[in-house]
């Protein structure tokens, strides 16, 4: 367990520096990364259930969900668009070392490794470094502003709630393949589409919530 945590430290180490300059850059450069990150997760995705009936609707999940990453950080707010990834990032991570730290029951047979530990895990990890970023925010004078106000937290909770959820999703198509990870492309973490799971259906919930809520 030992060594598999270091080469998920230091796969993380090196990509989301390379992530984030991609993110803030923007322009052409953001739009780049995001069509490479999108080829490999349909190849990913086509190896793991080409033979499968959900083939298709997972297709056009996958196009709609990189559609909204664009247009979020593209024609939104940027701010939401970082809020996002930190949230959902954040409950990987708590998810991670809170489920390894105090394991306990187990959440659903989808992913035995998914404790109940780990999902709150996840949501406190979330909130904690949701606040670091508006804090820097207001520090930095990066914006307007901000305070942590009732709706925000609110949102929050939901990315991440989201955020967990598509990560079982995934992890329930990858047992109906007979499939541990869906590539290899990352020590430590496996296939990309392991990694991002749950932003494929957090920035669709982001999406809807910015441009019709």
């Amino acid at each position: 367990m030992k060594k598999e945590f270091l080469k998920r430290l230091l796969s993380s180490i090196i990509l989301i520096p390379i992530a984030l300059f991609f993110i803030i850059k923007g322009s052409f450069f953001f739009n780049f990364f995001i069509f490479i990150c999108l080829i490999i997760t349909i190849y990913e995705w086509h190896m793991m259930s080409r033979k499968n009936s959900y083939y298709v609707p997972g297709l056009v999940l996958l196009i709609f969900s990189f559609y909204t990453v664009y247009s979020l950080r593209n024609e939104g707010d940027f701010k939401f668009f970082l809020l996002v990834v930190i949230t959902c990032i954040a409950t990987d991570i708590g998810g991670y070392i809170f489920g390894k730290i105090f394991k306990g029951p187990k959440l659903t047979k989808i992913s035995p490794n998914k404790t109940y530990a780990g999902m709150f895990g996840g949501f406190f990890l979330a909130i904690i470094f949701t606040n670091l970023f508006f804090d820097s925010f207001n520090y930095f004078n990066l914006g307007q502003n901000i305070q942590i106000s009732k709706q925000i937290f609110f949102v929050v909770i939901l990315i991440s709630f989201v955020s967990q959820i598509g990560d079982l999703i995934i992890s329930f198509f990858k047992r109906k393949s007979k499939i541990k990870n869906t590539g290899r492309l990352i020590p430590g973490h496996g296939g990309l589409l392991d990694r991002i799971d749950g932003m494929i259906f957090a920035f669709p919930f982001m999406f809807l919530i910015t441009n019709f809520i």
